[in-house]
């Protein structure tokens, strides 16, 4: 019988653990609980959880502070919780490298629906064949959200490999963001496009421009994202206005 899989719910509320605790257990999972950003990074280091459910604002150490802590040493899921709804912690959040947000109130059905679909996208499924994608020095492998370049893997979240997967798996297509916002996220997101850009942003952070050989991902102006694939000796055209990156 294989380990459940470990859920860290960071929040200073003690019903949104007692809520969700709940439900998680009902569904197989163990949960582990936080009550402020320190012991959260705390418990984070000691137990490394399969995924985060992270509140934006929490005493001692906030949600925003936490996110970015942790994704200096690592890639795991992780679900924002914030009673804030503006644009901006929505864009921020995922700037860092959430992986999902959800604004309170919610229903615990929807937090534990949104945790199974995160942990599936982000799981090796071993039962699949290999749907590896390659071009020039990079290399996609969707089935365990492997990406590497030159050999090495890239240190990106379960969200930028989708997006980036999306992209690769049709060349030359353009995405517009809310085609891309439907695609990966799979369901109706509350979010603005512009946590699309974020996420592109991120990609783009992450890779040097000498090591993009053979491919790259474009901008199309007023329209969305492209992903373009071409020979050493050779220049691709795919339509559409790309502003200087």
């Amino acid at each position: 019988m294989s380990a459940k899989q470990q859920v860290l719910i960071c929040d200073d509320q003690h019903i949104i653990h007692e809520t969700l605790g709940v439900y998680l257990k009902n569904d197989g999972f163990e949960c582990i609980s936080a009550f402020d950003g320190e012991q959260a990074m705390d418990e984070f280091n000691k137990r490394h959880p399969d995924i985060i459910i992270l509140d934006l604002m929490m005493p001692k150490k906030n949600g925003m502070d936490v996110c970015r802590e942790i994704r200096q040493s690592s890639n795991v899921p992780i679900i924002m919780l914030t009673a804030k709804s503006e644009e901006i912690d929505r864009v921020l959040g995922l700037e860092l490298g959430a992986d999902d947000y959800i604004v309170k109130p919610f229903s615990a059905r929807e937090v534990v629906a949104r945790v199974k679909a995160v942990l599936r996208r982000f799981t090796m499924q071993d039962t699949e064949p290999a749907q590896v994608l390659r071009y020039g020095n990079l290399e996609i492998n969707i089935n365990n959200y492997d990406v590497r370049l030159n050999g090495e893997r890239l240190p990106l979240t379960p969200k930028e490999v989708e997006i980036f997967q999306l992209l690769a798996s049709h060349p030359g297509k353009v995405f517009s963001r809310e085609k891309i916002l439907s695609l990966v996220w799979g369901y109706e997101y509350y979010g603005d496009t512009r946590a699309v850009d974020t996420q592109i942003k991120r990609i783009r952070q992450k890779i040097q421009p000498e090591d993009a050989k053979g491919w790259a991902i474009k901008t199309v102006y007023g329209v969305g994202y492209r992903f373009e694939a071409y020979d050493d000796n050779d220049s691709f055209s795919a339509g559409g206005n790309d502003p200087k990156e």
